[in-house]
C-alpha cells in the first residue's frame, strides 16, 4: 500500500479514537442537560465537563475542589473540600488501547508500520493537546502535561505493540523480519523462546482477566439483593438511576481487575485499613455506591483454593508453549522426503539395491543399541533426553512467562487502584506488589509443570534419519531382529523390511519449488512472502 494512504488512514484512526472517546461522554451529558435543565445545551459548560471526564478515563488524575455552598449544604468539613480523584474508569482507556492496537495491525499489514505508528501517535497527541488547551475546569483541575502525556501513552503504546507483534509474525522483509529470522535460527528451542514467552503471557493475562470477570459475576449474582437495596436507598429517579448505571458500567473493567486480584490471593482494599481477600475480609464504612454492595461481608478459608485457578492458567500457557515446540519437530519427522526424478525413472530392482546399500551404510556406522536414534541418544526430536540446552530453553520460557505475567498483573492492579475521595477513600484497589508476586509464583508453578515434565515421542517417529536429497519416501522398521548381525551392512539391510513404492503407485510428493536464491520455500503460516527479484532476461515467446 502506498505510504500516503497509510498516513491518511493512521491519521483518521487517531482522530476517530479521540473523537469517539470524547463523544461518549458528551452525548449522555447533553441528554441529561436537555432532560434535566430543559432548553438548549450550554456547550460552554458541557465541553469542559465532557473533556475532563474523557481525560480522567484515560488515566489523568483530577484535583477536585468542592465549592463552599455545596460544603455548607452537605455539611462537609472544610478539610475535605479538596482531594485527588485518581481511580479511573478503565472502560475509556480500554477503548483507546484496543482502537490503537487495531490501527497498528493495519499499518503493519500495509507494509508501512513505522509510518503508521509515527503518524497515529502525532495526530492523537495533537488531539489531546487541543482538548487540554480548551477544557479548563475550575471544579476538577488537571495538570496540563499529564492531560497531554497520559492519553497519548494510552494510545501510542498499544499502537506500537500491535504493529510490532504483527510485523514479527507476518512480515517477510524489513528490520523486524530480519531480527526475527536471526532469533529463530537458534537451535534447541532458543529460537522460539521469545515468541512463546509473549504468546504464553497473552494466554495468562487473558485467562486472569476472564477469571476476574467470572468472580465479579458470581459475586454480583450472590449479592444482588444488597446492590438493589443500595439503589433504592439512593432515592434517585429514572434519570439519576441511568446516570449511576452508566458510571458503574464505565468502571466495569476496574472491578474485573479487582476480581482478578481476589482470585490470585492478595485481594484489594476499599478504603484505608480494609481488605477483601480469600484469607479474610475486613470492611469498615464503605461508600453508598450500589455496585459496592457485591463486596462479601465475610469469607471462608475454602476460598483459598481459588489460587489453583491461576496455576491452571499457567499450566495452560505452558501447554500452549510446549505444543508449539513439539509441533514443528513432529512435522519434520513426518514430512515426506525429497525424491530425485532419476529415482522414479529407475527400475524397481535398481531402486531396491540402492536403498539397501544406503541403509547399510547408515546403520553400520551406529552401535546396535542406537539404531533409530539421534546423536543425543534419545528418540529424534525428543529434547528432554541428553540435551541440556533444550531443558534450559524450556526453563527460560517458563520463567519468562511468569515474569511478564507478573508485570502485566502489576500494571493492571496499578491502573485499577487510586483515590475517590478524602480520608479513608484515598486508598482503593489492589496493591501492585503483592499481586505481581502471587501471580508470578502461581503462573511459574503451572507453566513449569507442563514445560519441564519429561515426555517422549511416539515410537513410530523413531525412524532411521536419511540424508536430505537422497532418501526415498519409504517406511523402514529400524528395529533389528535378534538374529541380525548389525556390524555387517549387507546382512542388516537384508533383515530390515523395506517398503519400496511400486511403479504403479502414486508418485512421492515433492518439495516445494526453490526461490531464486536457491533455498527451498517453507510454510510460514500467516507470514507475508518476500518479494521476488525482477527478471533479468525476457521470457521466450509462447508458440
Amino acid at each position: 500500500m502506498h505510504r500516503l494512504i497509510v498516513v491518511i488512514l493512521s491519521a483518521v484512526d487517531a482522530a476517530i479514537a479521540a473523537a469517539v472517546g470524547v463523544a461518549a461522554t458528551l452525548a449522555p451529558l447533553t441528554l441529561l442537560w436537555v432532560l434535566g435543565m430543559g432548553g438548549s445545551a450550554d456547550w460552554g459548560a458541557l465541553w469542559p465537563a465532557g473533556a475532563t471526564i474523557w481525560q480522567f478515563g484515560n488515566l489523568v488524575p483530577l484535583q477536585v475542589t468542592l465549592p463552599g455552598d455545596y460544603l455548607a449544604v452537605a455539611g462537609i468539613d472544610l478539610g475535605s473540600a479538596s482531594f485527588v480523584l485518581s481511580l479511573a474508569p478503565l472502560a475509556f482507556a480500554a477503548f483507546t488501547a484496543i482502537f490503537a492496537a487495531r490501527s497498528g495491525v493495519r499499518a503493519s499489514r500495509a507494509d508501512a508500520w513505522v509510518t503508521g505508528v509515527i503518524t497515529g501517535s502525532l495526530v492523537f497527541a495533537a488531539a489531546t493537546t487541543l482538548i487540554a488547551l480548551t477544557s479548563a475546569n475550575t471544579l476538577a483541575e488537571v495538570e496540563r502535561w499529564q492531560a497531554i502525556l497520559f492519553p497519548s501513552l494510552v494510545f501510542t503504546l498499544p499502537l506500537l505493540a500491535g504493529a510490532f507483534v504483527t510485523e514479527w509474525r507476518e512480515a517477510g522483509t524489513g528490520f523486524v523480519a530480519r531480527l526475527r529470522d536471526r532469533v529463530e535460527s537458534a537451535r534447541h528451542g532458543w529460537g522460539e523462546a521469545p515468541g512463546l514467552i509473549v504468546r504464553g503471557t497473552a494466554v495468562v493475562l487473558a485467562g486472569l482477566v476472564g477469571l476476574g470477570a467470572l468472580a465479579f459475576a458470581v459475586a454480583l449474582i450472590l449479592r444482588g439483593g444488597e446492590v438493589i437495596a443500595l439503589f433504592e436507598a439512593a432515592h434517585v429517579d429514572a434519570l439519576g438511576a441511568t446516570v449511576v448505571t452508566l458510571a458503574q458500567l464505565a468502571y466495569l473493567p476496574t472491578l474485573v481487575v479487582w476480581g482478578m486480584s481476589f482470585v490470585a490471593g492478595p485481594g484489594f482494599a476499599v478504603g484505608a485499613d480494609t481488605a477483601v481477600s480469600p484469607a479474610g475480609t475486613q470492611l469498615g464504612v464503605i461508600p453508598g455506591i450500589p455496585i459496592l454492595g457485591a463486596l462479601p461481608e465475610s469469607t471462608t478459608p475454602w476460598l483459598l483454593l481459588l489460587a489453583l485457578l491461576p496455576v491452571g492458567v499457567g499450566a495452560l500457557a505452558g501447554w500452549v508453549a510446549r505444543s508449539r515446540l513439539v509441533a514443528p519437530e513432529i512435522a519434520v519427522a513426518e514430512a515426506p522426503r525429497f525424491v530425485p526424478a532419476e529415482w522414479d525413472a529407475a527400475p524397481e530392482a535398481a531402486r531396491s539395491s540402492a536403498l539397501t546399500a544406503l541403509l547399510a551404510g547408515v546403520d553400520s556406522a551406529r552401535p546396535p543399541d542406537q539404531i533409530g536414534t539421534d546423536d543425543s541418544g534419545g528418540i529424534p526430536g525428543d529434547e528432554t533426553d541428553g540435551n541440556p540446552d533444550a531443558i534450559a530453553a524450556r526453563a527460560v520460557i517458563a520463567l519468562g512467562i511468569a515474569l511478564l505475567s507478573a508485570a502485566g498483573a502489576a500494571l493492571l492492579a496499578h491502573l485499577a487502584s487510586g483515590s475517590i475521595g478524602p480520608g479513608r477513600l484515598a486508598e482503593l484497589g489492589p496493591a501492585p506488589g503483592p499481586v505481581a508476586l502471587a501471580v508470578g509464583l502461581e503462573v511459574l508453578l503451572g507453566a513449569a509443570i507442563l514445560l519441564l515434565s519429561p515426555r517422549r515421542r511416539p515410537k513410530e517417529l523413531a525412524s532411521v534419519p536419511l540424508p536430505v536429497g537422497t532418501e526415498a519416501a519409504t517406511s523402514v522398521d529400524s528395529t533389528p531382529s535378534p538374529d541380525a548381525d548389525v556390524s555387517d551392512g549387507a546382512n542388516a539391510a537384508d533383515t530390515a523390511p523395506i517398503d519400496v513404492p511400486s511403479p504403479n503407485s502414486a508418485p512421492a510428493p515433492r518439495r516445494p519449488p526453490a526461490d531464486p536464491d536457491g533455498t527451498a520455500t517453507e510454510d510460514l503460516g500467516p507470514r507475508r512472502p518476500r518479494p521476488l527479484p525482477p527478471l533479468t532476461q525476457e521470457r521466450p515467446p509462447i508458440d
